[in-house]
């Protein structure tokens, strides 16, 4: 290390030289905990509380009902692993950006001033999934409600069935022979009446649906026709959506030190419900082919070499781990200054990645004993996303032994699932407010994150009426995909490329120690090279393939992927904004106020200035500067004249 790099050592004061009301002491109104290393901002309470909330963060209902789809679909997961080694630099290259600055995603662009609309972006995308994955979540406490029930609703077809609803395939035509020796093709009904045979290989179906499909769509969703057809808002799920909100507010009402202790609960007990689904669907006759389907027979290495392949796994993976949304610098601007955020890394990945594998044989070997009981393929009854959460799992939990029992089980993780990384994107949001308003989170936390939560749950009401299943898809197709690859690219650019990697390498090495130059060797290639051209081949990919949204069978109308494009350049219309805001009221002339704007602020580096050193000796402290700032309506922070 250094000598513009050694840390400053211990100061020795003498009490004479102190005021006469200072004390050491925290009292009962100090803002943090007694072991909180920034007092004004607070930390986490221990480590565990904080990866327990990374943990849960990246766990979510996609490591369950995408990815193990995925992992067969592409022929195993060899190349999901390939893909996570990668994009771990991204997760490590967050966690030691939020925890290096104490900032939450926008403020934490003092390092880049040219590009705080990145933040803004990442915030602003973060808020609108809010809305509809806590739709999600309602859905999850909707069947969990219904599981309380002798007899699971869509186990058969009651009264709200339709001649199409079937529990088993129905023929609708064959080739039979006739007493004259005759062969002829004639409808079933034919068959059966004259006591005839249908010839093998012969048979013919008539599309039918599963209970399950009819019950998520009439029941559950009082789906209409379509996004032009509102109708009305289905209370029941209003009422479960209004809880879910209810259930978020009051996990987060004291920020991370309320949420670091849910999460013990909310973030451990899903493994436990994975393991009794496993045991219990290992026992089930077929579980071996379903399982053998998902990760056995069908791993081919000659996929790899399809670049189909190798797009959808790191799209999967790259938002199954959750960077590029803001909550992973949020949750690390909290740590204190000399956490090892690179193993907190490590274990946020394997335990990501593990944990989509193992809910793979969870799922696969319960479908397994579905396809077996309807003696069909395991590829025609295997699904994902809410296909295979509201429909073909429950479906096949129906056919068990006490279903009720593990039809709630399921729910009840999914409901976990979701509730964790919900609790992280909140936190993102009410972080960034933090960050511009720190005496008014510190005054009124409580009223603030349950005024958040009450304003989120009226703005998805929208997604609760009949229409309310293409809405939640329409935001989830244009707002969850390309307009957070975009805001990434421009991270990893702006940070290795422009603020140097070399010199984010060295400010992590002030927080975790000094490494070797083999050590960042890996770092460096996929920082500088890999991950940015990785990140673009995406990014053009999904604009190239882009297609509109639709559900199922259903198009939307021309106005409402013209609503999803508005969506998307709300989002990133940000970015140029604040540049050209910047830009404008930075001094010289045009090239030296880009250069200026392309250099960190004077109040960049370590929030508190014993972690400073020399290299920060020159930092505009923060804190003081504070108190000569005003917040403006368009949510900047200015300095006063």
């Amino acid at each position: 290390m250094g000598p513009a790099e050694k840390l400053p050592g211990p100061v020795v004061i003498s009490p004479s030289l102190l005021p006469k009301d200072f004390t050491l002491s925290k009292g009962k109104d100090a803002p943090a905990g007694q072991d909180d290393e920034n007092s004004e901002r607070g930390n986490w309470s221990s480590k565990t509380d904080y990866l327990l909330s990374m943990v849960g963060y990246a766990v979510g209902l996609g490591n369950v009902w995408r990815f193990p789809y995925l992992t067969y679909q592409n022929g195993g997961g060899e190349i999901l692993f390939y893909i996570t080694a990668i994009w771990f630099t991204f997760i490590f290259l967050e966690c030691s950006l939020g925890q290096f600055a104490s900032l939450g995603p926008v403020s934490v662009w003092r390092i880049l001033p040219i590009l705080q609309g990145v933040g803004i972006t990442m915030v602003i995308i973060t808020t609108l999934v809010t809305v509809y994955y806590n739709v999600i979540i309602a859905y999850a406490l909707y069947y969990l409600f219904a599981s309380f029930q002798s007899v699971l609703p869509w186990s058969d077809c009651f009264a709200w069935a339709d001649e199409n609803c079937s529990k088993t395939p129905v023929v609708s035509d064959c080739n039979t022979t006739l007493p004259n020796g005759t062969i002829i093709h004639t409808n079933y009904s034919y068959v059966t009446s004259n006591n005839l045979t249908c010839l093998n290989g012969s048979l013919a179906y008539k599309q039918v649906q599963l209970p399950s499909e009819q019950y998520w769509n009439k029941v559950a969703l009082r789906r209409s026709s379509g996004l032009d057809e509102t109708g009305e808002i289905v209370w029941y799920l209003a009422l479960c959506l209004l809880l879910s909100w209810l259930i978020v507010g009051a996990a987060l009402f004291k920020g991370i030190k309320s949420s670091g202790k849910v999460v013990y609960f909310t973030a451990l007990f899903p493994y436990v419900v994975l393991v009794i689904l496993l045991v219990r669907g290992a026992t089930l006759e077929g579980a071996r082919d379903g399982i053998e389907y998902y990760i056995g027979t069908q791993s081919n290495f000659t996929k790899l070499m399809e670049a189909e392949v190798w797009k959808d796994a790191a799209t999967q993976i790259f938002f199954s781990l959750s960077v590029a949304w803001g909550g992973l610098v949020a949750l690390s601007s909290y740590n204190k200054f000399h956490n090892n955020c690179y193993s907190d890394a490590i274990a946020v990945c394997l335990v990501n990645c593990l944990t989509s594998v193992f809910a793979g044989f969870a799922i696969f070997s319960v479908l397994g004993h579905m396809a077996f009981l309807a003696d069909r393929p395991v590829s025609e009854v295997v699904d994902s996303g809410f296909d295979l959460a509201f429909v073909a799992y429950p479906s096949a939990l129906s056919k068990l032994p006490v279903a009720p029992l593990w039809s709630f089980l399921f729910f009840f993780m999914l409901l976990l699932l979701g509730l964790d990384s919900q609790f992280a994107s909140i936190e993102t949001v009410t972080t960034t407010i933090q960050d511009i308003y720190p005496k008014v989170m510190k005054k009124m936390r409580v009223p603030v994150t349950l005024g958040l939560c009450m304003l989120l749950f009226f703005l998805g009401l929208i997604c609760v009426t009949q229409a309310g299943i293409y809405w939640v898809n329409l935001v989830d197709h244009f707002c969850a995909g390309w307009g957070i690859l975009f805001a990434a690219v421009l991270e990893i650019i702006g940070i290795s490329w422009i603020y140097g990697g070399n010199r984010f390498i060295q400010d992590i090495e002030m927080m975790i120690g000094k490494k070797s130059w083999w050590f960042w060797l890996w770092w460096r290639a996929c920082w500088f090279f890999i991950t940015p051209v990785l990140l673009c081949v995406i990014l053009c990919w999904s604009l190239v393939t882009f297609s509109p949204p639709k559900y199922g069978s259903v198009e939307y109308p021309a106005w409402g992927s013209a609503v999803g494009w508005c969506m998307i350049v709300f989002c990133i219309v940000w970015i140029p904004i604040v540049a050209i805001v910047k830009i404008v009221k930075a001094p010289g002339n045009l090239w030296q106020r880009i250069v200026s704007c392309c250099r960190p602020a004077a109040n960049w580096g370590p929030s508190l200035e014993c972690h400073r050193g020399e290299r920060y000796s020159h930092m505009v402290d923060p804190h003081k500067e504070r108190d000569q700032e005003i917040p403006t309506v368009d949510g900047f922070v200015h300095k006063l004249e």
